[in-house]
């Protein structure tokens, strides 16, 4: 938790973004895993966590705009909860620890909210269904309606002010990337011939776990990086191959780190692999040295597309002009996916409020060609952002088979020399960065190995 006053700050500060009506914020509640009382690791809402900093089940928030009150809304421990759970101070002494005064039962929320008719009721879209049922009944709508009917002025609100860190914020990234910098150094340290994927994911998710709260999102480490989010970890570490790890920690305050490596088993990457390698951290170093206040990062998306096009250009798996192949798309061939996407309490920050909404605005708009679609963040970028960089270039035999067949961009790709690298996998490369007021800078300071000389002497130490 941070300070009292952070959270009275944060609460006095979204009050006036709105001009009136109630302010609902609702926590999580449990989630059961194959039966009620085994349940999964509780995660707080983190628009709640950032506003009340309150982390338990079952609790919910209130601001009367209007009147200038505030609640919190949840049920004292019972004799049950002090045995079988942990015996915590009362919810009038935790309220009060994040200055809130008035404290009520989690039952009266319905008659608390259906006293006030003539206030509109100020919500965020829920992702959960739990939330989804106790809204419907709070507002007597129907479920499905709940969906359409959040807040926009509430959600826009909360964006603006989540989007930029803090100091202490950032404190607590930093100590959510040392803790996947230790992750991924074990990881690249592990990269043998005959390890298993799974082994070392274990051994990586178990670290994030022994220092903070868990992983970030689930682990993807395989051979097989051509599958961009791939969970699959039944593979056999072999030689000639590579192992792709996007990993990270979510520390014991919810913030969190993402990175990536590529890392060839054993530490011996091919000529092939070098070049494609290089290409992928050129895309990386040029997208860091762009970065800063004013300058969208669609056009640092664009950018990292540039390298990575005249990249392969130079190894002949593609040709033509460069701004005319980035205007037809040809790129996303070789990396379907966006540059980067914000981050902080949530790995993709905020994306249950929209990412549309978090990402982009009315002066900067989403594209809607493939691969630039994908680009989960590219509005003007402000001092206390806090973004991946993640380029890579993949080899998707389904992908490649299918603009080949349909005859897409073949004035721009050479599809018999490309076809030479169908099992070579995928490479990506991603650091976190927060933007300074001349630039920006990594948001854990000690750069993970990510060189082909820096790697290879990681692992074969």
């Amino acid at each position: 938790m941070f300070t009292k006053e952070t959270y009275v700050k944060r609460r006095e500060e979204l009050k006036k973004s709105i001009d009136s009506g109630l302010i609902l914020l609702l926590g999580n509640g449990e989630a059961s895993l194959n039966y009620k009382d085994n349940t999964y690791s509780f995660r707080q809402d983190s628009s709640f966590i950032y506003y009340v900093g309150l982390d338990a089940p079952n609790l919910a928030y209130v601001l009367d705009v209007e009147n200038d009150k505030e609640y919190l809304l949840g049920n004292e421990l019972t004799i049950d909860d002090i045995i079988w759970v942990d015996n915590l101070p009362s919810l009038k002494e935790r309220a009060a620890q994040v200055g809130i005064e008035t404290v009520l039962p989690f039952a009266q929320l319905s008659t608390f909210i259906h006293s006030r008719k003539n206030q509109k009721v100020h919500y965020l879209k829920p992702y959960r269904y739990r939330n989804q049922l106790i809204l419907s009944e709070l507002l007597n709508e129907k479920a499905d309606k709940i969906l359409d009917n959040y807040s926009i002025e509430l959600t826009k609100a909360i964006i603006k002010m989540r989007l930029i860190k803090s100091n202490e914020e950032l404190d607590e990234l930093r100590n959510a990337g040392e803790i996947g910098y230790t992750m991924h150094l074990v990881a690249m340290k592990m990269c043998q011939p005959g390890t298993t994927e799974r082994e070392i994911a274990g051994i990586i998710e178990g670290l994030a776990v022994s220092k903070g709260n868990r992983t970030s999102f689930p682990t993807i480490l395989s051979m097989n990086g051509q599958t961009l989010h791939n969970h699959n970890h039944n593979g056999i570490l072999a030689s000639g191959r590579l192992m792709l790890c996007d990993a990270g920690a979510e520390n014991i305050n919810y913030y969190a780190s993402d990175f990536t490596r590529t890392t060839a088993v054993g530490g011996e990457y091919s000529q092939q692999q070098k070049e494609i390698h290089n290409i992928v951290l050129k895309a990386l170093n040029d997208s860091i040295a762009l970065a800063k206040p004013g300058i969208t990062y669609k056009s640092i998306h664009r950018n990292a597309y540039k390298v990575i096009f005249e990249g392969l250009r130079d190894l002949e798996l593609v040709k033509g002009d460069t701004e005319e192949a980035l205007n037809a798309g040809v790129p996303a061939l070789f990396m379907p996916h966006g540059l980067g996407h914000a981050l902080g309490l949530d790995v993709h920050d905020m994306e249950d409020l929209g990412e549309t909404l978090v990402g982009y605005d009315d002066e900067v708009l989403r594209d809607t060609m493939f691969g630039y679609r994908s680009l989960r963040f590219g509005k003007r970028l402000e001092v206390g952002h806090v973004l991946t960089a993640e380029p890579g270039i993949y080899f998707i035999p389904q992908l490649i088979e299918k603009w080949e067949k349909e005859k897409i961009n073949t004035d721009f790709i050479n599809f018999d020399k490309v076809k030479k690298y169908l099992n070579f996998g995928g490479i990506r490369l991603e650091d976190d960065i927060v933007i300074t007021e001349n630039g920006c800078r990594l948001v854990y300071e000690k750069r993970l190995p990510v060189s082909i000389e820096e790697i290879e002497k990681t692992v074969k130490n």
